[in-house]
């Protein structure tokens, strides 16, 4: 690794504030710039530790002047000012490329369309049930780089990368990777080209050998493809399968039970999982398979599948009100992830969808709304699209403006042994902070009724 005074940080949120602080802790100026205004948090943070900063706009010459650059995933490569710094030859890494280059431990990192946070929890809470000195961190809750800046240093890391956080790295190799599935999204920011965002997913096995593991789901055409096309992969395959049984990796049987087999020896069964819905049992799969490569003995991995909670605005049980059951899936940021949402329901279902819709193609919903759906609430600025493509598939359509609106009205279109399903389908910017955010306000407004 090449000599490293000074830094400059583009973007202040989560992974730019620990990136900063990093370079810090090591003893490497570092200067963060966004064109935003920063988070109180973030910015109470950079002033205690001494770290130089702005907001509300990006000085170029300080920029440019740094050794490194380090981006943050939220601003795209083809943002003017990433576009200038690469033409003049500036080195831009992403933050986990950065915080690799310093972390001593082994590293289990998990990227995916859809799945990628439950499996990486799951893997979290194996490991931990196993003894393991572990931590968990990347694109959920604290930053790769803002783990290694606290000084305590795991032996393992269980990370959720984004494609593009795996966009910017060059050397970043984790232990084991974890591809849970891949299908359209953020194709924005790969030219409307799905094979372009299917080798930014793959990526993260760019840097692995012989000595490295590879999970992945043999049910995903798009995985099964690129593996068929490309020789360049040096790490070991691991598949896993609802669909087939397998010679290795894991599977399902038709009595639903859970076979996992990577050694040659016998097959560990698992019986019950705690999370519910066929995306769960790949989710387990990974994560088991995960644990049988570091040796976790079965007893560890069968308690620990099912003895996981539920996830936060992933399929959560919020509240029974009258008989109409309300479910937070405020995570679904694509129409796959609703997809098993829709698939996993048993009751009628009142379904509030809407955001900003990132070239979603809903087709694949169809079948699923006609069969499941009695109604659909929208929720978005512009829920032109939305009508067009299911006012023919349900009974009843309404705009909402607000999720109070879209709660209430929900209930109001109820009746006992229905569900209200918050699964949008779409990314949640255009009346929300976050996914986070809207799911906290669905919870909220369900309380209040």
């Amino acid at each position: 690794m090449d000599e490293i005074n000074s830094i400059a940080v583009l973007g202040g949120g989560e992974s730019g504030t620990g990136a900063a602080l990093l370079a810090k802790v090591k003893g490497i100026d570092a200067f963060l710039s966004d064109a935003g205004k920063l988070k109180d948090r973030y910015r109470k943070i950079l002033e205690e530790k001494g770290v130089d900063f702005e907001q509300g706009q990006h000085s170029y010459s300080k920029i440019a002047s740094a050794d490194l650059i380090v981006k943050s995933p939220g601003i795209p490569d083809k943002a003017e000012l990433v576009v200038r710094l690469k033409n003049e030859g500036k080195k831009i890494i992403s933050e986990v490329e950065w915080a690799y280059r310093f972390c001593r431990g082994k590293i289990i990192a998990i990227t995916g369309t859809n799945g990628k946070t439950t499996t990486t929890m799951l893997t979290y809470h194996l490991l931990k049930n196993a003894g393991f000195d572990v931590a968990m961190g990347g694109n959920i809750g604290n930053s790769f780089a803002g783990l290694l800046a606290e000084g305590e240093h795991a032996a393992y890391y269980v990370l959720e990368v984004s494609s593009f956080q795996l966009d910017g790295i060059n050397s970043f190799k984790p232990h084991i990777a974890v591809i849970t599935n891949i299908t359209p999204d953020h194709l924005d920011r790969y030219d409307y080209k799905m094979e372009n965002y299917v080798k930014s997913k793959f990526s993260i096995t760019r840097y692995q050998d012989q000595d490295d593991y590879l999970i992945y789901n043999a049910d995903d055409k798009e995985s099964s493809q690129y593996l068929l096309d490309q020789n360049g992969i040096q790490a070991q395959l691991i598949p896993f399968s609802l669909e087939k049984e397998l010679s290795a990796g894991a599977w399902k049987d038709s009595d639903q039970n859970i076979h996992i087999n990577i050694k040659n020896e016998e097959a560990m069964t698992i019986r019950e999982l705690s999370l519910q819905g066929k995306h769960n049992a790949a989710n387990s799969m990974a994560a088991g398979l995960a644990g049988k490569l570091l040796s976790i003995r079965k007893e560890v991995i069968r308690e620990s599948l099912a003895g996981f909670d539920s996830i936060e605005h992933r399929l959560e049980p919020v509240l029974q009100i009258y008989g109409i059951e309300f479910i937070n899936d405020s995570k679904a940021t694509n129409v796959n992830s609703t997809w098993y949402a829709l698939e996993s329901m048993q009751k009628p279902v009142i379904w509030i969808a809407g955001g900003v819709d990132k070239g979603n193609d809903y087709s694949q919903l169809f079948s699923l709304v006609e069969e499941k759906v009695k109604a659909i609430v929208c929720l978005g600025t512009d829920n032109t699209k939305l009508h067009r493509e299911f006012e023919d598939k349900v009974d009843f359509m309404i705009d909402a403006a607000s999720m109070g609106e879209a709660v209430r009205i929900s209930y109001k279109l109820g009746q006992k042994g229905d569900s209200v399903l918050l699964s949008p389908a779409c990314a949640s910017f255009d009346l929300f902070e976050s996914y986070e955010d809207r799911g906290r306000q669905f919870k909220d407004a369900v309380r209040k009724l």
